[in-house]
């Protein structure tokens, strides 16, 4: 296999800016911004992980499925995409119920611009507003895990 001029090394990858941060004005709040930025990948797994649950099947005995836990869903990929000027997170993973009870129109907007940063599918959306059909898998499926208590990231 022929390998381009110019194809990055790790280091260019490490190196590269790809972190992207978006003002959202939130008229429900008073009219003012809130700086929202994608998911990292690490982030992503983290919030895939805490909307995702491992059970019995209900349809084949001994099996087991993954279904999703859309309870507080847009308030906890919140928490890990709302930032200060400098980057840094401005909520824990533990304040997503307190966020998660803010005007649901206004998460919402949030939400999307997030989701969208974040390179969510339209399949992973489709789920969180529960249109979707459960999607099973066997002993080796990912089981739930609790939410991480991860503190705000440090400015950078």
């Amino acid at each position: 296999m022929m390998i381009p001029d110019g194809a990055m090394g790790a280091a260019d990858i490490l190196g590269a800016d790809d972190v992207t941060i978006e003002p959202v004005t939130v008229p429900e709040w008073g009219g003012r911004t809130v700086l929202v930025r994608g998911l990292s990948g690490t982030e992503r797994d983290d919030w895939e992980a805490s909307i995702r649950q491992l059970r019995p099947s209900l349809t084949k005995k001994g099996e087991q499925e993954i279904v999703l836990n859309q309870s507080n869903a847009r308030a906890k990929l919140l928490v890990k995409c709302i930032v200060n000027a400098e980057g840094g997170r401005v909520f824990t993973d533990q304040q997503a119920p307190a966020l998660g009870r803010k005007n649901g129109k206004a998460l919402d907007r949030l939400y999307d611009v997030a989701s969208r940063l974040s390179g969510l599918s339209d399949e992973e959306e489709e789920a969180i507003e529960g249109n979707s059909e459960t999607t099973e898998g066997g002993d080796d499926s990912p089981s739930s895990s609790p939410e991480s208590s991860d503190a705000p990231e440090p400015s950078s």
